[in-house]
């Protein structure tokens, strides 16, 4: 079935409600962080940048041509213009996106994650990693990798400092990954495929990734949700991922399978398809970060 492509797009359509509220906290922030920002920031990014072209392989038309596709195609559906495109050997599965002042943003996706996914779960990925660019989540990834450098650069105070910060940007990274899994959602526009990569993202590796069972799989992120709503359960839970960059793979499947059937995402598409939405793409404007 031909996908629905979403001209117009802007990400109050499918932004989750934690991340639009974690990222209001985090403009309400002191003004402390821009500042370490400007003293090191472009050291920092011009640090991040040359170690990524200098260890990774460009994608393109003419390197590794079917992962360019889908980048394109999830592109034109999400209303971006497409960033840079790197592959990185590590046996790690991962990917990230960096958006920087004045160059155009880039992604990497680790060997060991696209070796474990098919094709459509591989696009899910890039899509995931195109709606941080979508919500302009790239100046807080940003600001993230610089606190935990100024941590390292400025004498005590600064690192108290931003150890405090660091808390609350770890905050707005989980609840930014909600956003981001409907981005997938809505280029792959088949809830399974971005179940099934948060799934082997849990527990795959090539050898056993064909062998897990998605249905199974959400029953456990039932009964996690199930636990969770206890007050034992959401202590326990809160406790479990303080510390974590991302929400355990099964919330997150919770999230988009709840997100997938409900009248908003339907709406959503619904809306597209019609022609109710008036087209107003995305002219490649970057913003300089």
């Amino acid at each position: 079935m031909e996908k629905i492509k979403l001209l117009g797009l802007k990400s109050h359509d499918f932004r989750h409600p934690f991340d639009s509220k974690a990222t209001l906290t985090l403009q309400q922030l002191p003004g402390l962080d821009l500042a370490i920002r400007s003293v090191l920031g472009s050291v920092a990014e011009q640090v991040f940048y040359l170690n990524n072209i200098a260890s990774s392989i460009l994608v393109s038309k003419n390197q590794l041509p079917e992962l360019h596709n889908l980048l394109l195609e999830a592109c034109e559906i999400l209303d971006l213009e497409p960033p840079q495109l790197y592959v990185q050997q590590n046996s790690v599965p991962n990917a990230y996106t960096f958006a920087m002042r004045g160059k155009q943003p880039f992604m990497v996706l680790h060997t060991s994650l696209i070796e474990m996914l098919n094709p459509e779960e591989i696009q899910a990925v890039i899509a995931h990693e195109l709606g941080h660019l979508k919500c302009e989540h790239g100046v807080y990834l940003t600001m993230a990798n610089i606190i935990v450098l100024a941590a390292n650069l400025l004498p005590t105070w600064g690192t108290l400092i931003a150890q405090s910060l660091q808390n609350q940007m770890l905050e707005w990274l989980r609840c930014a990954e909600f956003s981001c899994d409907r981005a997938a959602l809505l280029a792959v526009q088949n809830p399974e495929i971005v179940m099934s990569v948060l799934m082997k993202l849990a527990g795959g590796s090539p050898t056993l990734a064909p062998k897990l069972n998605l249905q199974a799989f959400m029953e456990q992120a039932r009964a996690y949700q199930s636990i969770s709503e206890t007050e034992l359960g959401a202590m326990l839970k809160s406790a479990q991922t303080a510390q974590l960059t991302h929400p355990v793979p099964v919330l997150r499947a919770k999230e988009i399978e709840k997100w997938a059937y409900s009248p908003d995402y339907q709406k959503l598409l619904q809306n597209y398809k019609q022609g109710a939405i008036v087209n107003n793409a995305f002219k490649g404007e970057w913003r300089n970060w």
